[in-house]
């Protein structure tokens, strides 16, 4: 579990010490992980501080647009807003075009200058490659794909199987 332990950089939702840190290597262009969101948003709701959601980009070259999503992910988080960012890019899923990430940002009121230089720049282009690397080293070949306090979760992403999982753990 020692490559999968929760960073000072890794996007946390929850607390950092939960009973259960699920990790997801995932892709914001990708249906299974917009499936996924809500599902684990209520696991989490439902049983609060003892389950800790942790994001990581593993962007697919299928999804023409999951790089410059994920980037803009980071950008948003360059200015303390990545789980916005987070939910308003599966929020606008079939909207994630280059052109209109600015518009997510002006709609979450981030620094609009910052956000674009940001993203001409590519300045979180190697954060992401990193991450996806270590994904892929880890098994993760599509996304979403789980690690529930460091095993790799094999299930599906509905709504049932997630859940019964997330229980086991419990």
């Amino acid at each position: 579990m020692s490559q999968l332990q929760v960073s000072e950089q890794d996007h946390v939702r929850g607390s950092r010490d939960a009973d259960i840190v699920i990790v997801e290597y995932g892709d914001f262009q990708c249906p299974y992980c917009a499936r996924a969101r809500p599902i684990l948003a209520g696991l989490q709701q439902r049983h609060g501080e003892r389950i800790a959601l942790v994001y990581r980009h593993l962007p697919l070259t299928m999804h023409p647009h999951a790089q410059a999503a994920a980037e803009a992910a980071e950008a948003a988080a360059a200015q303390g807003r990545f789980w916005d960012m987070h939910d308003a890019l599966f929020r606008h899923q079939a909207q994630l075009a280059p052109g209109q990430l600015p518009l997510l940002a002006q709609e979450l009121g981030l620094d609009g200058g910052r956000f674009d230089a940001d993203l001409a720049e590519r300045r979180h282009r190697e954060r992401i490659r990193e991450q996806a690397e270590q994904g892929k080293t880890l098994g993760a070949s599509g996304t979403p794909s789980f690690f529930i306090n460091g095993e790799r979760y094999h299930g599906d992403s509905d709504e049932a199987s997630l859940t019964a999982a997330i229980e086991r753990y419990l």
